[in-house]
């Protein structure tokens, strides 16, 4: 059976129906296999599904969260029946566009095979900190489009002091090139902002999953090693530290910098220094038999971001710190689809990566809305974001703003000290206050 059709709830019928247990000596694998969609799903819902090649990103955001959340999670159930779908889609490098960006808001197009020959081209290229950006829905989503141009504009202005520097690049305009809120603010203490130099490398991976079906079929591992390959070419070539590397990855594209940082580390023997999940997403297809995806220890510090847990994301902890956004089965405010919710994570995290906004995300340990809401966590203290410390550990909740500026803090230029006008989590009679 064709396994691009598996979506398909007619095939689905028939796979799970005629599945055997592979091996025959593990029971579980054996009573795995005795599950039905109907398990899942009822007749008329089955009957209601289309095949991953009719479904479009379009569909989903033109849903309200609470349908769309739906939507994904029939698919995701139905895709773990089995484990029936199997990973079998990897870009190849050449296809996979790379823009390396330069002080003068100019992008270097490449592909990601002449990755490295393009950085060498560039100036102090590694010099400093480099941000290694990976994708993970294609940009014909404004949701997408914007969240991705507000990241970069962001990480432009801390490395070069830029504020609008990519207008001239169609792949990051949303057609809207005029300040149109905090996100593009700057007070007159951000002239003479600390400097942070840096280079910012864009891995457009988003942009070859094109449809549901790509983005469900991804291998994940080998795109992850393919990537992984690539920095290590970085290391070895163009002398680029892995202390100084840090990966941000975006839905999808963050389970596969989890493998990219495993085929580094095994390549080297070295760990990189970070990766940032934002939004991590559900992984549809799967090998049963090999963990795949990210996880803690495939850098020195793995946060991540959670904004769509019950739609395009994953509730499941990836990191050494994770953060829950309005908790951990809540969409965020303000989204109206799951596309956008997911990509408040991208927004929120650009949204600190700006000078000055750095602690705008202040988050306290909790496991549950009820335990953050009540002051009943433990431990101190974290900001969610480009300042997140790297001794953190466990789970984290925050709530924020349904508009940008999205965080609750204040520039953490107004701040007087560390918690500057922060009243202790502990003591505070409500979290529900603006920090």
């Amino acid at each position: 059976m064709n396994p691009l059709k598996i979506f398909c709830f007619v095939a689905l019928l028939v796979a799970a129906a005629s599945a055997a247990p592979k091996h025959g000596k593990n029971k579980d694998n054996a009573v795995s296999s005795s599950l039905k969609p109907t398990d899942w799903l009822s007749v008329s819902e089955l009957q209601s599904m289309q095949s991953a090649e009719d479904f479009t990103m379009q569909q989903l955001e033109n849903m309200s969260v609470e349908e769309g959340e739906r939507e994904i999670e029939k698919i995701y159930h139905l895709s773990q029946i089995n484990h029936a779908l199997e990973p079998s889609f990897v870009p190849s490098p050449s296809n996979v566009p790379v823009l390396l960006m330069k002080p003068n808001g100019q992008p270097e197009q490449t592909t990601l095979n002449e990755m490295v020959d393009a950085a060498k081209k560039q100036p102090s290229f590694g010099n400093e900190e480099v941000t290694i950006f990976i994708t993970g829905l294609p940009q014909t989503s404004p949701a997408v489009a914007k969240a991705n141009k507000k990241l970069v504009q962001a990480y432009m202005q801390r490395y070069y002091g830029q504020q609008q520097p990519i207008n001239s690049n169609k792949d990051y305009d949303d057609g809207n090139q005029a300040a149109t809120s905090s996100e593009e603010d700057y007070s007159e203490s951000w002239k003479h902002p600390k400097a942070t130099k840096g280079d910012l490398v864009i891995i457009n991976l988003g942009s070859t999953l094109t449809n549901m079906k790509r983005f469900a079929l991804l291998d994940v591992e080998q795109t992850g090693n393919m990537i992984g390959k690539a920095l290590v070419q970085l290391t070895n070539e163009v002398d680029v530290p892995q202390e100084i590397i840090h990966i941000v990855a975006q839905g999808i594209g963050a389970q596969v910098a989890g493998a990219a940082g495993r085929q580094y580390r095994r390549l080297t023997g070295h760990q990189l220094r970070r990766i940032t999940a934002l939004d991590p997403s559900k992984m549809f297809a799967t090998n049963k038999y090999e963990l795949t995806g990210l996880a803690r220890g495939d850098a020195d510090l793995v946060d991540a971001i959670h904004t769509s847990t019950c739609g395009m994301g994953t509730r499941q902890r990836v990191g050494d710190v994770d953060f829950y956004v309005n908790g951990p089965a809540s969409s965020v405010p303000g989204a109206t689809n799951v596309v956008e919710a997911s990509m408040r994570a991208t927004r929120y995290y650009a949204e600190t990566v700006r000078p000055g906004n750095e602690r705008n995300f202040p988050a306290v340990p909790a496991n549950s809305m009820e335990q953050y809401e009540n002051n009943e966590g433990a431990g101190k203290r974290a900001y969610m974001g480009i300042a997140t410390e790297f001794d953190l550990e466990g789970d984290y909740i925050l709530k924020v703003n349904s508009k940008s500026p999205f965080g609750k803090s204040a520039p953490a230029q107004k701040q007087t000290n560390y918690h500057g006008m922060h009243q202790s989590w502990k003591s505070s009679k409500s979290l529900n206050q603006d920090y």
